[in-house]
């Protein structure tokens, strides 16, 4: 019996619902779930408009073995997998960075990476629930090169990670097919760049937009799927297959 667009609107809304209602996994740490509703479900609330004409129940290949790789899929659905097993990768380093915080955190740098770690794994939960069974496992993260005591290496690695993560969107956007997916990839690496300028100024301050990012057009830099899953390979230790991906 083929799915009306109502029909989809309501699966994807109770599945939300259900979500909500369930603990958080030992992977997404207690301690990194968001203050506010609000926050929380900010994406949430956007997706389940936005995908109620997508086909969020399209299969793909994925892999719950650790000892083989995540395949990520094709299509559109490999696309949001991509972008989910990054917000994975970014919001278990919030949580990591808020369960410990470093030597010298301020009040209020610690009130806004908490609000940074939120949006993360609102971003995180909004993929996981919009990809259904198609999305693939819980990944596992490798952090041991970071000195999370250390203000100077947090910062570091949330800048990196935070510009990989907006290089990442702005290279995925041609790859999507679907306009509701692109519309959401674009809302959601806008709160990237946000993050991205807050932790900039936080290392430097002024430094929110400079050469690095930012070519001589006034245009922010992308990296293809390859080059974005290379660099965050050093941070995660599960295989993951992205051969698949469209290009």
């Amino acid at each position: 019996m083929p799915y009306s667009i109502n029909t989809i609107s309501i699966t994807i809304k109770t599945k939300v619902m259900q979500t909500k209602s369930k603990p958080v996994s030992n992977e997404m740490v207690t301690e990194g779930a968001p203050s506010s509703n609000s926050r929380r479900n900010f994406l949430f609330q956007a997706g389940s408009l936005s995908l109620a004409s997508a086909v969020v129940f399209n299969a793909c290949k994925k892999s719950s073995d650790s000892s083989n790789p995540y395949d990520l899929g094709s299509g559109d659905i490999g696309i949001l997998n991509y972008a989910y097993a990054l917000e994975q990768l970014e919001a278990a380093f919030y949580i990591k960075v808020l369960s410990s915080p470093y030597s010298g955190m301020t009040a209020a740098e610690g009130s806004l990476l908490a609000d940074i770690r939120d949006h993360e794994i609102a971003h995180r939960e909004f993929f996981k629930n919009a990809i259904g069974s198609s999305a693939i496992a819980e990944l596992t993260v490798n952090f041991s090169t970071i000195d999370f005591t250390s203000r100077t290496s947090v910062l570091a690695t949330a800048k990196a990670f935070e510009d990989l993560g907006v290089s990442a969107y702005n290279g995925a956007g041609q790859l999507i097919a679907d306009v509701n997916y692109l519309a959401l990839a674009g809302k959601i690496v806008s709160v990237e760049a946000r993050h991205a300028a807050y932790i900039r100024d936080l290392i430097s301050n002024g430094s929110f937009a400079d050469s690095t990012v930012i070519d001589a057009n006034g245009l922010d830099k992308s990296r293809t799927p390859g080059e974005v899953l290379a660099i965050a390979g050093a941070y995660i230790s599960s295989p993951i297959d992205a051969s698949h991906l469209p290009s």
